[in-house]
């Protein structure tokens, strides 16, 4: 271990953190053929890109700096944070104000910065490649294809937890049992308090019979520094990756508390197919624009299959 990593301290109190990381590295295979040009984390919840959500609501909760995890085939994340004076200048001539603040909105969210992962070896060697961004500050780290509706609760709870306790803070949601094969599983050290509770460990995506609770972790973590010595202690999992959740139980065992915050609002999986047409069906019929015609015609649709 390097004398840096060693005078790293483990926790972080008292200031909330400031800064995103956002793994976007995956291939979206499930998504394939659409995936083949096209970077998942694109792909439209009705007119605005998936990953475009994650950035908003981390600007929204004040993490102004994001750096987005990408790979090889993933240029197109950049370019669309980037501006397009090509289209402005078109949606200008036109008088189209309400668009051209669309377009322009995805370059004033946040000061983006991006760095590229080499291998896809999993989710904990995709934050390790945050380190340099970070540096000895807390970081939240939201999955990109993970959105949480702006209306409802859970990263701001799970900032000011971590500020306060200065250890590991995960969103959590209940699953029913067979579904907890796709999710981390905590075990509780406590009662569900407030909607926080602590946790004794965890592990990721068990058999359903070897699940630790009905708690699985979603992605949203906020991360003390100390991660990154716990990921360089972490040997790879049974997937051959390095999993967060492993590093994450590391540090759980140096004594740094682990707290869940359990989400109950709304939730939208698009890196999952089905989850990503109901996300786009939900979202478009509570568009401003869209919303009325389209659930107009869905109603009616529906009808028909009756």
């Amino acid at each position: 271990m390097s004398s840096d990593a060693q005078s790293r301290p483990a926790t972080s109190t008292g200031r909330r953190a400031r800064k995103a990381v956002i793994p976007a590295a995956g291939l979206g295979t499930r998504f394939a053929p659409a995936t083949k040009v096209v970077p998942k984390e694109l792909l439209p919840v009705v007119d605005v890109p998936a990953l475009e959500y994650i950035v908003a609501e981390a600007a929204r909760e004040g993490l102004a700096d994001v750096l987005i995890i990408t790979g090889r085939g993933k240029s197109a994340i950049e370019d669309h944070f980037d501006a397009a004076p090509e289209i402005e200048e078109a949606l200008e001539r036109k008088g189209d104000k309400q668009r051209l603040s669309r377009i322009r909105r995805s370059t004033e969210l946040a000061r983006m910065h991006y760095t590229r992962q080499r291998e896809a070896r999993g989710l904990g060697d995709a934050v390790s490649y945050a380190e340099a961004f970070t540096g000895d500050e807390s970081f939240a780290v939201l999955l990109g294809d993970d959105i949480i509706d702006e209306r409802d609760v859970l990263l701001a709870r799970m900032l000011d937890l971590q500020a306060e306790t200065g250890g590991i803070v995960v969103g959590l949601i209940e699953v029913e049992g067979r579904f907890i094969s796709l999710y981390g599983s905590i075990k509780p050290a406590g009662e569900l308090v407030d909607g926080v509770i602590e946790i004794e460990t965890l592990i990721e995506k068990p058999k359903p019979e070897e699940a630790l609770s009905n708690l699985a972790v979603i992605g949203r973590y906020v991360l003390p520094p100390g991660i990154f010595d716990a990921l360089r202690r972490t040997e790879l999992g049974a997937r051959g990756e390095l999993e967060l959740t492993d590093a994450m139980r590391v540090l759980g065992q140096d004594g740094v508390p682990i707290h869940g915050v359990v989400f109950s609002g709304r939730r939208y999986d698009t890196g999952d197919r089905q989850d990503y047409l109901r996300a786009v069906v939900r979202l478009a019929c509570e568009h401003p624009e869209l919303g009325a015609d389209f659930s107009g015609w869905l109603a009616e649709f529906v009808r028909t299959l009756e």
